[in-house]
């Protein structure tokens, strides 16, 4: 076995324990309602369409402004994007039980993941939460951090856990955000009599500059395995 391919095998082994560590932690959360899906017959891949379906609500709730509406309506937009997460991980665990793991189920999960994704950025650049240039930005490197690894796997390398802003970790630091923004924006318009854009405009820019810097990671570690095993 050459560098490259054990390099790639202790990467594989350590994100096969944190997988574990994290699937022993979610199951207190999702036993009840993975097993509610099971028993009435739902499918992963509607778990799937549920999840982009509520990205979708999201998105378009906060392109028309929610977050602003008033301190009390604001939280829908956040409470709505929750279940996008929650059923990212619910639709894995209800394959993963039901033996019910497929190629085509994964291709699907993956692409309604990628609509999310750019769904929710179009809901944040109508509702006037980042710029239009930096939302295309942001939607190019959130498809390239999904490229990469596809293309990676493709040539036998895995890359679970390769990059600090993998799906679960954007769409976690993305819910929090926008609950932030809710008190963001209602606490500076109570205190200095005017709404400030600035927590919305500095996280922006913190978390494009987190999805370039996973980019640049998984490019380089995919580069650096391949040329190993090259040789």
């Amino acid at each position: 076995m050459n560098e490259g391919e054990t390099d790639s095998k202790l990467n594989e082994i350590e994100q096969h324990n944190k997988q574990e560590g994290y699937r022993r932690f979610l199951g207190r959360f999702i036993d009840g309602p993975a097993n509610f899906f099971i028993k009435h017959n739902v499918s992963p891949n509607m778990l799937s369409f549920f999840g982009f379906l509520c990205s979708l609500l999201s998105a378009i709730y906060i392109g028309m402004g929610g977050l602003h509406f008033s301190i009390w309506w604001g939280w829908i937009g956040p409470f709505i994007f929750f279940w996008t997460g929650a059923f990212d991980v619910f639709d894995g665990e209800v394959a993963r039980r039901t033996n019910q793991n497929s190629k085509a189920g994964a291709f699907l999960d993956s692409n309604l993941d990628r609509l999310s994704d750019a769904t929710i950025i179009f809901g944040m650049i109508y509702g006037n939460l980042i710029n239009y240039i930096v939302g295309y930005i942001l939607i190019f490197l959130v498809i390239m951090i999904s490229y990469i690894r596809a293309k990676a796997e493709s040539e036998g390398l895995e890359m679970s856990g390769v990059g600090i802003m993998e799906r679960a970790e954007r769409v976690i630091i993305m819910f929090f955000f926008l609950i932030a923004e809710v008190w963001a924006y209602f606490l500076t318009d109570l205190i200095f009599g005017t709404p400030s854009p600035l927590f919305s405009q500095i996280f922006i820019l913190i978390f494009t500059g987190l999805c370039l810097y996973t980019v640049i990671q998984r490019f380089t570690y995919s580069y650096k395995s391949l040329s190993k095993n090259d040789n």
